[in-house]
């Protein structure tokens, strides 16, 4: 524990927002945690994704394995909203999902603007982060919370007005190129 109290002391807290400034880079986070954890939560550390696994597995981690499974569901609760939106057949496994998580894939779904449904899914991962959260602030799973926050952060950070249109652009190419 006396690692993870001087590694977790020495990280700044994180804010999820668009026009704030990440409190450290990514990298910079690594090479501290590269020196103070254990090769194994490292190693699980480094793994780390805001996309989980489409078959859950073990991760060695309490937390991790229930952020993965929460945010697994949320995502095929999406992805079925999406569908019947669409009236596209798709099959989904039969899975038991929240009706909290239901109702956030719902209300982001119903929004007319990605980038406001980007920001609220966002802001409640950033909730389900803290709903999981271990009590203890000096432990692996803390810094396992840290890192998926950050992961948020620099994505918010990826939605730029710049980046929007020359996706939008892309999109619209491959349209008209494919209708052609």
């Amino acid at each position: 524990m006396g690692n993870w109290y001087y590694l977790m002391s020495q990280l700044p807290s994180v804010t999820i927002s668009m026009d704030k400034p990440l409190p450290v880079t990514e990298e910079y986070f690594m090479d501290l945690c590269s020196r103070f954890l254990d090769n194994k939560s490292f190693t699980i550390l480094k793994n780390l994704s805001l996309e989980p696994p489409r078959e859950g597995k073990k991760t060695g981690s309490a937390f991790l394995d229930a952020w993965y499974e929460n945010e697994r569901l949320l995502r095929f609760a999406l992805a079925k909203i999406r569908a019947l939106k669409l009236k596209k057949d798709v099959e989904f496994p039969m899975l038991s999902i929240s009706p909290d998580i239901v109702q956030t894939a719902r209300t982001a779904c119903g929004m007319e603007s990605p980038l406001a449904a980007e920001q609220f899914l966002n802001e409640s991962r950033v909730q389900m982060l803290d709903r999981f959260a271990p009590f203890d602030q000096f432990s692996t799973d803390a810094v396992y919370v840290y890192a998926l926050k950050l992961k948020l952060a620099q994505r918010m950070k990826s939605f730029t007005e710049e980046a929007g249109a020359a996706s939008y652009r892309t999109i619209y190419d491959q349209i008209l190129g494919e209708s052609k």
